[in-house]
């Protein structure tokens, strides 16, 4: 397991040394999430009713800003040819791409999230909640971004492309972490929904290293 840590621990390095890009992410999600109220006013009941859609889909589409560059310096610095080559499988490569990326990425969005709940006015009793549906549901969205990133890597317009290979099939994460929170505000509990984003998760881990791998090999020819 040694070179599957030590690729992650890469991709990571990699990733703080070019800090900018994953400060990115984090502002644009706080500013998405920001430049709601003053769209649709400032009304505590509104901001409430709404703030769990805001913030699963700013956190959807900060997480998308840094996925069309997944494989993209590996494919413009020729490492693409020697991850193919690795022993490694490259199923396994896919994970700790994919891993990286969530580290990177999806647990900054998960650590805002609370505080830009606060400022949504969303009740105590949904910050559980959304933090667990943030927790299940943001791996799912780096697996299948990854996938979209290797399918278009190469191609021009790259981020377009990407965008319209993973909107679609972020649909159901995005409908159960909010419905998850949504359900804990009205009392009816959220196990359902959660359990289903797990489902989604280990749907998704499965089958997106095969996907992966294959159009990794499919670029590097």
């Amino acid at each position: 397991m040694s070179p599957l840590f030590a690729l992650i621990a890469r991709d990571i390095r990699l990733a703080v040394r070019q800090g900018a890009d994953s400060m990115m992410v984090i502002v644009f999600f706080v500013l998405v999430v920001v430049l709601f109220p003053l769209g649709i006013g400032p009304e505590p009941a509104i901001l409430a009713r709404v703030a769990a859609g805001v913030i699963w889909v700013a956190a959807l589409l900060a997480a998308m800003l840094s996925m069309d560059r997944l494989y993209q310096s590996d494919h413009e610095d020729g490492s693409l040819e020697l991850l193919v080559l690795s022993p490694l499988p490259l199923e396994l490569q896919f994970l700790a791409k994919a891993a990286a990326h969530w580290l990177t990425t999806g647990l900054p969005l998960i650590i805002a999230a609370p505080l830009l709940g606060v400022f949504l006015n969303m009740r105590a009793e949904g910050f559980g909640v959304l933090l667990a549906a943030l927790a299940l549901g943001t791996p799912s969205l780096s697996l299948i971004g990854g996938v979209g990133a290797a399918l278009s890597l190469g191609a021009r317009r790259s981020g377009v492309l990407l965008s319209l290979l993973v909107l679609p099939l972020f649909i159901p994460v995005l409908i159960f972490g909010v419905s998850a929170v949504d359900a804990s505000l009205t009392g009816l509990g959220a196990k359902a929904q959660l359990l289903i984003l797990g489902g989604l998760l280990l749907g998704a881990a499965a089958l997106t290293p095969w996907a992966g791998a294959a159009a990794l090999r499919q670029a590097a020819e």
